[in-house]
């Protein structure tokens, strides 16, 4: 995808979600910081700033195999660069997941269940299954990554929402297709 198509359809679908109840009823929300090619999700944390949202993104633990959300105030400072060019925060205390109302989740592709394929290591599956998060998980993708139906594990956890440059899908349970 060209880059200027790839930053209008991030504008679009960004949009899109910012109408969401869910993201304007929210006041902590967290964002992912973008891969390369990923869809941008800048302007969700620009417009939760600028409504005084706390803004957090994930920060991975691979020894312990989890991620703990870190409230960040900038796109810019305050991040690292580590494993796989992998921007996250830099240390800092992690915000409690119960305060999470929130959680804009990536994915390599969705299907119509909600269902998704992730990278492969289950991070964003631990996190939405632990206990404590009692938040809405809502996936956000390019119109290209919504397929007919992605591999479900048993481990996997769907999103309640998912966004597109197109569309707004709802599901109508937490789990999709399992």
């Amino acid at each position: 995808m060209a880059p200027a198509v790839a930053h209008a359809k991030s504008m679009a679908a960004s949009k899109r979600l910012m109408t969401m109840p869910e993201f304007e009823e929210a006041q902590v929300v967290m964002i992912y910081l973008p891969m390369r090619r990923e869809l941008d999700v800048a302007p969700l944390a620009l417009r939760g700033w600028q409504e005084d949202k706390v803004i957090c993104a994930p920060k991975l633990s691979w020894e312990h195999r989890h991620m703990l959300p870190i409230q960040i105030h900038s796109l810019e400072t305050g991040l690292i660069t580590t494993l796989g060019d992998l921007r996250e925060p830099a240390d800092d205390q992690p915000v409690p997941l119960d305060m999470l109302d929130l959680v804009i989740v990536p994915a390599l592709a969705y299907d119509r269940r909600g269902n998704r394929l992730g990278r492969g290591a289950g991070f964003y599956d631990r996190f939405l299954a632990s206990p404590g998060f009692t938040g809405v998980a809502v996936g956000i993708a390019f119109r290209e990554q919504l397929v007919d139906r992605v591999p479900v594990q048993r481990n996997d956890v769907a999103v309640h929402a998912l966004v597109t440059d197109e569309e707004i899908l709802r599901f109508s349970r937490p789990g999709g297709a399992k």
